[in-house]
């Protein structure tokens, strides 16, 4: 199977490159380049081609002879899509859009859409949300998610295959390393700070999934067979891994002794969500969670110390979505469009 996988130098799109050669799968990646001056640490073993290029400017052409597209590459969180809510438009729903019919016409049938658990928004107090309950978006990130499944779900049939997979927040070591979800920055807080500072009084729900079992879930849904992937949505990550954001923050506690645990008050952000993942494990029986938080902690604590993490990487740009873009365009070498000005 030849599969193009967009965001190949983001957080996830660095472990998942490897993940799929080593799995038999030739994999090319595609990647504007955002964030690649963002090497925490070096990575053993193969790495596949990718090319240089905007998701906007892609071709059919570009497209011919994948049998596959996982589909990574967008504006990555909710700070950053609500920065500029049209373009996140445009990129995020106008770009993956373009994208899939591209892929249509050039003869890809499966397309492996990354979606989010954002979709869900606010949840009822008492509830777990499954697939089949209504999406709450509440930020232009989560509105394009949404968008997205729902223009793509009416192109399945025969000849294309798209399968949304709505991931929980994303944590662990990746040398594309990310400092802006929740357990990774709790836990760059607590070794470069000793505190742990919420935010917010930790009350609201947040299901975690780390970036590795997220690469599971992309391979397993490219290698599934058609019914199990056309058109369907699958929540990723396990039940288990519903965690109030207070009880992340005294994981990392736990992991990281010494350190002083300060909780806010009630925050602005009204995002609150617990997640059941019942439907993957049933329909793609191979997948499961090889991590938790607790795990996840821990790699973390011994990635620090392994490349002596100091609070200046922690807060540096490449880190931090962002930070790295509002650096490139104060820069001039992006443009109002984040288009690259150069080269």
């Amino acid at each position: 199977m030849r599969v193009l996988f967009t965001g190949a130098d983001g957080y996830v799109g660095a472990l998942l490159g490897p993940y799929l050669l080593q799995r038999g799968i030739d994999a090319v990646g595609l990647d504007t380049g955002f964030y690649r001056q963002g090497w925490l640490y070096p990575m053993e073993g193969n790495r596949p081609a990718v090319i240089t290029k905007d998701l906007r400017n892609v071709t059919e052409e570009d497209l011919v002879g994948f049998d596959a597209i996982a589909h990574l590459a967008e504006l990555s969180n909710d700070p950053l899509g609500q920065h500029n809510p049209a373009l996140t438009h445009e990129i995020n729903h106008g770009g993956s859009l373009r994208l899939a019919q591209l892929a249509r016409k050039a003869g890809v049938k499966r397309f492996v859409y990354m979606s989010s658990c954002s979709v869900y928004g606010v949840g009822e107090p008492n509830s777990i949300l499954d697939e089949t309950s209504p999406v709450n978006p509440q930020t232009a990130y989560a509105e394009c998610k949404v968008k997205v499944e729902n223009d793509l779900g009416h192109m399945a049939g025969d000849d294309f295959e798209p399968c949304f997979l709505r991931n929980a927040t994303a944590y662990g070591a990746s040398p594309r390393q990310r400092f802006d979800i929740v357990l990774n920055d709790l836990s760059g807080l607590a070794w470069t700070t000793k505190q742990i500072k919420l935010l917010s009084d930790g009350s609201p729900w947040r299901p975690l999934v780390h970036a590795l079992d997220m690469c599971q879930a992309v391979h397993l849904s490219l290698i599934a067979p058609g019914d199990a992937v056309r058109g369907q949505t699958y929540n990723v990550g396990s039940t288990e891994q519903n965690y109030r954001v207070i009880e992340i923050a005294k994981i990392v506690a736990k992991e990281f002794p010494g350190c002083e645990l300060i909780v806010g008050e009630q925050g602005a952000d009204n995002r609150s969500y617990r997640v059941n993942f019942d439907r993957i494990q049933r329909v793609l029986p191979d997948f499961k969670c090889q991590w938790n938080a607790e795990a996840g902690t821990r790699q973390m604590h011994e990635m620090f110390k392994r490349v002596s993490m100091t609070e200046e990487d922690f807060r540096s740009p490449p880190y931090t979505r962002l930070k790295m873009l509002t650096k490139h365009r104060k820069s001039g070498l992006l443009d109002d469009k984040l288009f690259w000005t150069f080269g």
